[in-house]
């Protein structure tokens, strides 16, 4: 069961995590690349607050972003600012979101995201404690996928393995860390392929944020994933 209160403390928290470790850099490291080609720390900082609010839209039945143009234009925008600029927006942004899922709802009902993607109301906060935890690793201030909280590292490969899950250009997948199996890919009567690894090799290769060398494959090679 999706328990959202629970996951708004969650972000809560990670957003915390965030804001500690962006205040020890500087205007200078803030302009310097992140871990994701062609972003600087300053766009992933920027991508995080506008997220925030994007997701408020969300709950509050809006268009995620009003195009895919805006949301990019606004990223590049956002991400000269200074160092403080930065911070401020992100928490101000987070606790936008905090008071959106804080104010009375349904949360059974059906929302709707970028590019028709819908889902229930109760796993926006999910959805944005992946936001923070993962762009948390790719500011590239120390903070690694061996940090992650177990339960966010397991509760988002079953997330990604459920986003993976009858996709035609991904072969029949069990993927098992030893102690819990998953499932995913196109249709088969038995998989094509197992995947043997941590829990942190199996999250990293499954988000990109890993190449898979950390995983032992049975029955060929390491699928390339579909882009998320």
């Amino acid at each position: 069961m999706i328990d959202h209160a629970h996951d708004l403390v969650s972000v809560r928290d990670a957003t915390e995590r965030v804001l500690t470790a962006a205040a020890g850099l500087d205007n200078a490291s803030v302009a310097e690349p992140s871990r994701l080609p062609g972003w600087s720390r300053g766009h992933v900082l920027a991508h995080l607050a506008r997220n925030a609010d994007a997701l408020v839209n969300v709950l509050e039945g809006r268009p995620m972003y009003a195009t895919a143009s805006v949301r990019d234009a606004d990223i590049e925008r956002d991400a000269p600012r200074p160092l403080d600029a930065q911070l401020a927006d992100l928490r101000e942004s987070g606790a936008r979101f905090q008071s959106a899922g804080a104010a009375p709802a349904d949360w059974s009902r059906t929302v709707e995201l970028r590019n028709g993607v819908v889902d229930t109301a109760s796993r926006i906060p999910f959805r944005r404690w992946v936001e923070v935890e993962l762009h948390h690793v790719d500011l590239g201030t120390g903070y690694e996928l061996e940090d992650l909280p177990e339960e966010f590292t397991q509760r988002e490969i079953a997330f990604l393995v459920e986003r993976f899950d009858g996709h035609l250009d991904v072969p029949s997948t069990r993927l098992t860390d030893g102690t819990h199996a998953w499932s995913t890919g196109r249709a088969a009567d038995k998989p094509e392929l197992t995947v043997t690894g941590s829990p942190v090799e199996l999250l990293g290769w499954l988000c990109g944020r890993r190449d898979g060398s950390g995983l032992t494959v049975d029955g060929g090679s390491l699928p390339a994933l579909p882009p998320l």
